[in-house]
């Protein structure tokens, strides 16, 4: 559903343009009604409405005695704040979670499918970087990724 780099800037006020190629498709699916959350990377998470409520769900289903899962509420749940698309196809990112990321000027948008993720730019080039120069030949795989094929 939503893919590729987009190399974008936040305005003074925190606001964020969403790229053209997603805009419609975020009115049809959501009424550009979203949700923004943190991830562990030190990115955000941007969802549709209706993405979001069924992660919600998941997360909120989960046995909150086990302290992974009770670190992860906190930190997705409690983080996530409700934001819709203006007139101008623009998203206000709350201060706090600009903070988090680190979000000036230049951030980039990453589309992972039913999900975007916001970087501050110097950060995912670096992150980006990182992966790619990563020797994994030696790792075992997942068995998630065994069974993947590209």
């Amino acid at each position: 559903m939503f893919r590729g780099v987009h190399t974008l800037n936040l305005d003074v006020k925190g606001r964020l343009a969403i790229p053209s190629k997603f805009r419609e498709r975020l009115s049809v699916l959501c009424d550009g009604k979203l949700v923004v959350t943190v991830d562990r990377d030190h990115c955000l998470l941007l969802y549709p409405l209706q993405e979001w409520e069924v992660l919600e769900a998941k997360l909120t289903a989960m046995p909150n005695m086990d302290k992974q899962t009770r670190r992860l509420q906190r930190l997705l749940i409690g983080h996530a704040t409700e934001c819709d698309m203006d007139g101008n196809h623009r998203i206000l990112l709350p201060p706090p979670l600009r903070e988090f990321a680190a979000l000036e000027k230049k951030v980039v948008m990453i589309g992972q499918g039913n999900k975007l993720e916001l970087w501050n730019e110097e950060s995912w080039i670096k992150r980006r970087d990182e992966w790619l120069e990563e020797d994994e030949d030696d790792a075992p795989l997942s068995d998630a990724l065994e069974s993947l094929s590209l």
